[in-house]
């Protein structure tokens, strides 16, 4: 159905026009800008997500890896400088990620249970290494680099976009022209018969999960550097914004279906509705029962959809246009 397959690009088409009638400045360089850097943290993170949903799998632990990243990205820098402290940041992602997939795809422990103690145990370990409190860095150099990172290269795009947006056209590229990447979605529809046409989805989910936290880890270490300064906090509503965005996108949290395009262009959907609210004056309160609402609503309709679909397998309306009609012979 045309409208399912494209909702989310109707939804973005939907937000922009109502907003640009209400919004106050809202279709502005300016204000275009400031959405597509907002975009950017949720849409990296967003990639490695999307990957673990389509292998029919979660990662709660997304926005303490984010904060992670964030912080070693910086409080690094001092010791690493910032090639240091950026790999090591990332690295750390990646071993979050491992550390995930090896639980979840070797101890066949369910990824809720798993992912809900990685992130008590990284958030843990980011208050003791942070002591509660934020770090930064306030050399002239580094804000020069922060600036770079912002300053837009062409009318909407910083350099910091651009990376985002390569980044998800390569995820994209991957999962949807290259052998490994189909059989992710192998993996997510039926493990069995993954299994059986030589895919092994223990490696695989394995390698979706380190995926994720590299990701979740390289989103929050480039927000990081463009700040100069990370919180401890600041990974806290990255979880539900993704998750929202990923499940509207269209992955199934079932497995086997979904787009990393689609759940960028969802953060981008969420982003743009957000800053309209921001210049409308309603608070980040009216942002989470949105945002709540919006996931509801697709839920039902997933639900519902597949609810139809059951009740349909396997019929043939060719054959029961066949069968004798109430009330006759």
């Amino acid at each position: 159905m045309f409208m399912d397959r494209h909702r989310i690009y109707l939804l973005l088409a939907a937000v922009f026009a109502v907003m640009s009638l209400v919004a106050p400045r809202y279709l502005n360089s300016y204000n275009l800008t400031i959405i597509m850097k907002s975009m950017c943290l949720n849409a990296t993170v967003a990639i490695g997500f999307t990957l673990v949903l389509i292998c029919g799998q979660l990662d709660l632990s997304i926005g303490t890896t984010l904060t992670l990243g964030a912080m070693l990205a910086i409080g690094l820098q001092p010791f690493l400088g910032w090639g240091g402290s950026f790999l090591a940041a990332i690295g750390a992602g990646a071993a979050v990620g491992l550390i995930n997939g090896l639980l979840v795809s070797k101890a066949r422990i369910s990824s809720f249970i798993v992912t809900l103690g990685t992130l008590t145990i990284v958030q843990g370990v980011i208050y003791i290494y942070c002591h509660g409190a934020s770090v930064s860095v306030t050399g002239a150099a580094d804000f020069a680099r922060a600036d770079l990172l912002e300053r837009p290269l062409i009318p909407l795009l910083t350099p910091r976009v651009l990376v985002t947006v390569l980044l998800v056209a390569l995820a994209q590229w991957f999962l949807t022209r290259t052998r490994p990447g189909r059989n992710f979605f192998l993996v997510g529809a039926n493990r069995e018969t993954a299994w059986l046409s030589g895919v092994s989805p223990a490696r695989y989910v394995t390698a979706a999960f380190v995926i994720s936290g590299l990701t979740a880890a390289l989103g929050g270490a480039l927000f990081s550097m463009s700040m100069c300064s990370a919180t401890p906090d600041l990974g806290v509503s990255s979880l539900m914004d993704v998750i929202a965005a990923t499940i509207v996108g269209g992955t199934a949290m079932t497995g086997g279906k979904g787009s990393v395009l689609r759940s960028a262009v969802a953060v981008l959907t969420f982003a743009a509705l957000f800053n309209g609210f921001n210049r409308l004056g309603f608070g980040s309160e009216f942002r989470v029962f949105v945002a709540g609402l919006v996931l509801a609503l697709v839920v039902v309709h997933e639900a519902v959809a597949a609810l139809r679909h059951d009740r349909t397998k396997g019929q043939r309306p060719v054959l029961l246009e066949e069968l004798p009609k109430e009330g006759t012979t």
